[in-house]
């Protein structure tokens, strides 16, 4: 059953200016973006190809990872940073393991809303709601997500956290908000993170990227491998630890040079 979120007006839609959301949308092959949007898309594209394969690559993690959080027992989600809505989806991964699982999706961008609502109509019998808030401002998500009354806090929750940090820059102290969320949270609850890096990219390509991000409405910072490791710190990783995206609990035999994709992505569990 799908209820209803946070409402957008539209004067927050601005389709004249690139939004990393729609972008992914592009890469993924989708058609919820605008010309903006695929026009920077293609600009990124040219600067770095393997952007598509590794947007692809991305949502697999994400499978296998709520996959295996829900075979925890973890029927409820919070997922931020959602994106537009594509196949393979956190609440169609756990719904599939616990039919009731509930799943609550968390976004900035008002299209995000407008293109869950559609998806969700007639979901089945897990609840899924769609809620407009920022991950800069930690403790108002929370607020948010309190308000809507869907998730027990005082049970384990799997926080999803997919492709989204790298669009805040060190002075949005993404460290701090990971906290937040995670301290919101009880013990037995897991992290699901995946984050971009520039460790296999050369520098020239790298600046090329993340100028045509800086003309959007998010940046994009690259992180090494043990940056994203910190986000991790307190909690027991899964094996097999931060890896790239195609590496981690991989269903078949992973493709040669999975170890270079430019995606981190690791599972963890709250003592």
């Amino acid at each position: 059953m799908w209820e209803p979120g946070g409402a957008a007006t539209a004067a927050d839609l601005r389709p004249d200016i690139p939004h990393p959301a729609r972008m992914y949308d592009y890469y993924l092959g989708g058609k919820d973006n605008f010309p903006a949007d695929r026009a920077a898309a293609e600009k990124a594209l040219a600067a770095n190809p393997e952007f598509r394969s590794t947007a692809r690559a991305n949502r697999g993690f994400l499978t296998r990872a709520v996959r295996c959080v829900a075979d925890t027992g973890t029927d409820q989600f919070l997922d931020i940073g959602t994106g537009i809505p594509t196949a393979g989806n956190t609440h169609e991964i756990a719904q599939a393991a616990d039919p009731g699982a509930r799943v609550v999706y968390v976004d900035n961008d008002p299209i995000v809303l407008s293109h869950a609502r559609a998806l969700m109509a007639g979901a089945g019998p897990g609840r899924t709601t769609v809620i407009q808030a920022d991950l800069r401002r930690p403790a108002d998500l929370l607020d948010a997500v309190r308000a809507a009354d869907l998730l027990d806090f005082s049970r384990p929750v799997g926080l999803v956290l997919a492709a989204v940090l790298h669009f805040l820059r060190d002075e949005d102290e993404p460290y701090r908000a990971v906290a937040t969320l995670l301290d919101a949270l009880p013990s037995g609850s897991h992290l699901v993170l995946s984050h971009g890096t520039a460790d296999f990219i050369p520098r020239e390509i790298r600046d090329r990227v993340t100028g045509v991000y800086d003309k959007a409405t998010a940046p994009l910072v690259g992180r090494s491998r043990e940056e994203v490791r910190t986000f991790f710190d307190g909690l027991d990783l899964l094996t097999p630890g931060v890896v790239t995206v195609p590496l981690w609990r991989p269903d078949t035999a992973p493709a040669h040079g999975a170890d270079r994709v430019s995606m981190y992505g690791a599972v963890a569990r709250k003592p």
